[in-house]
């Protein structure tokens, strides 16, 4: 598939859903990267501490609370991915705008649940 995912927020930790969707995504076939506080690795994927500029990322999914996106604004509007994911308990009214000036498409859903339902 050639559908990159950007996961921003992810964890090692077994029990977060950032860790859940990473190894969804991986096991539906999608190219995903990954970018954590700290580093490791889920289901073959490296967890990036710092920013990188990645390319021809088609969705970034979202695991940061809203109140700790804003510090990451430009670095998403700068990789132009076609969608952001607001996964529960991080939409952001703000942030939605920003994507819609700059025609970034974004979805209040769960990544999960896309994924298990074949609609991602």
């Amino acid at each position: 598939m050639s559908k990159k995912t950007l996961v921003i927020g992810a964890s090692v930790k077994p029990d977060r859903y950032s860790n859940h969707a990473i190894l969804s995504l991986v096991n539906k076939g999608y190219s995903v990267v990954a970018f954590g506080l700290k580093k490791g690795e889920v289901a073959g994927v490296n967890i990036d501490t710092q920013l990188k500029p990645y390319k021809n990322i088609d969705t970034i999914t979202l695991y940061l609370s809203p109140n700790r996106q804003e510090a990451y604004y430009d670095y998403v509007v700068s990789l132009q991915p076609e969608r952001v994911i607001f996964n529960p308990g991080t939409e952001n009214h703000e942030f939605c705008e920003i994507l819609k000036k700059n025609n970034i498409g974004y979805e209040t859903a769960c990544t999960l649940v896309l994924l298990s339902t074949n609609q991602y």
